[in-house]
């Protein structure tokens, strides 16, 4: 039995939909990451599944109890959860007595406190700021108190909005080490929010793609960012290559996919004369400067058409009767001394190449 689960659930705003048709369920322990773009309805969601908030349509059960309208049983489930906000709130005294909070507001005894805030602390990588004033504290090490907080109440489920959002890179590792540590102890259910994928991908074992207040796919981070259910998906977690097309030819799962008069081989259970779109990563493109003779099914002679640098990497795009994108390394691109217009040869295998249905 999952520990949260939503049927059908929406949010209005103003008489505008901002969460539609929602149903997931989220297992005890389990490290859950709802991604996609700003104002795709991630937070409201997150509030939503924290009982912050009524649904305006579908149900909410937690622990095996529709806590939807019922508001003592709201309250009790609420008092399992905790919830760190993308910009968080401390009080002008001292670390310690921030993370002391809540447990002095359920009145717990003093050595209950005192051994909870000092666990808290510790896990949060905080026991040395206990003395100092919460707000003399940088943004990472303020996030790092709020999520020391949290964790003080023991919580069954803990919600993140936006962990590092606006952090230096040196705070959002931190962070990400805290949380790594908390979901591999397993004992806390963690629920969080980030538009930035990778975080989502290193951290979650089971992702959900919300855009545009839809709940557009649920899987592993391997389904997500390798198999997208759809173009939308597809286009936000990075699938460059995204080509329409129109299978022409099958032999047992090997199809042939005629795109623009290019003809792509992949693995397919779609039928002749599917309308489909051919998403590849860039990362799964090889570029040589003459033709090999590899196993791979899909070599397409072409010529540079731009390079752009990426950090450590360099994008490449190839004009092959179609636009096909490739990533190389720096050290790559020179060895092949790419340039604008040089011939080159571009390949994949057919088991690179993922098919979805086309949505015109």
């Amino acid at each position: 039995m999952a520990l949260i689960e939503t049927v059908n659930i929406g949010q209005r705003y103003g008489g505008q939909d901002v969460l539609e048709d929602v149903s997931l369920d989220i297992e005890a322990g389990e490290a859950f990451a709802l991604i996609g773009p700003t104002g795709a309805g991630k937070t409201t969601l997150l509030r939503l599944l924290d009982l912050l908030e009524k649904p305006a349509a579908g149900s909410i059960r937690f622990d095996g109890r529709d806590v939807t309208a019922n508001k003592s049983l709201r309250l009790e489930a609420r008092r399992r959860m905790s919830f760190v906000l993308q910009k968080p709130v401390v009080f002008n005294m001292s670390v310690y007595d921030n993370v002391a909070c809540g447990l002095k507001w359920r009145k717990q005894k003093e050595p209950v406190v005192r051994q909870r805030v000092n666990q808290a602390l510790e896990l949060a990588g905080m026991a040395q700021y206990a003395k100092r004033n919460a707000r003399t504290l940088s943004g990472g090490e303020t996030q790092r108190v709020a999520i020391a907080r949290a964790l003080a109440i023991a919580p069954q489920v803990l919600f993140l909005d936006e962990p590092t959002a606006n952090l230096d890179p040196v705070s959002t590792a931190k962070i990400e080490e805290v949380l790594a540590h908390i979901i591999g102890e397993g004992k806390t259910t963690v629920v969080m929010a980030t538009h930035n994928m990778s975080q989502g991908q290193r951290l979650a074992g089971r992702i959900g793609v919300i855009m545009n207040g839809r709940l557009l796919q649920l899987g592993s981070p391997g389904d997500i960012f390798s198999t997208p259910g759809n173009k939308e998906v597809a286009e936000f977690v990075g699938v460059d290559n995204i080509l329409s097309g129109v299978i022409v030819n099958r032999d047992e799962e090997l199809v042939t996919i005629d795109v623009n008069g290019a003809l792509i081989q992949a693995i397919s259970d779609y039928p002749i004369g599917a309308e489909v779109h051919v998403l590849i990563r860039p990362e799964d493109v090889t570029l040589a400067l003459q033709k090999d003779n590899s196993s791979a099914r899909n070599t397409f002679e072409g010529s540079i058409a731009r390079t752009f640098l990426i950090g450590a990497l360099v994008r490449v795009e190839v004009a092959c009767g179609f636009p096909l994108f490739a990533v190389v390394t720096k050290r790559s691109a020179e060895d092949l001394n790419l340039a604008v217009n040089k011939k080159i040869y571009a390949t994949f295998k057919a088991t690179a190449v993922h098919i979805i249905k086309r949505w015109n």
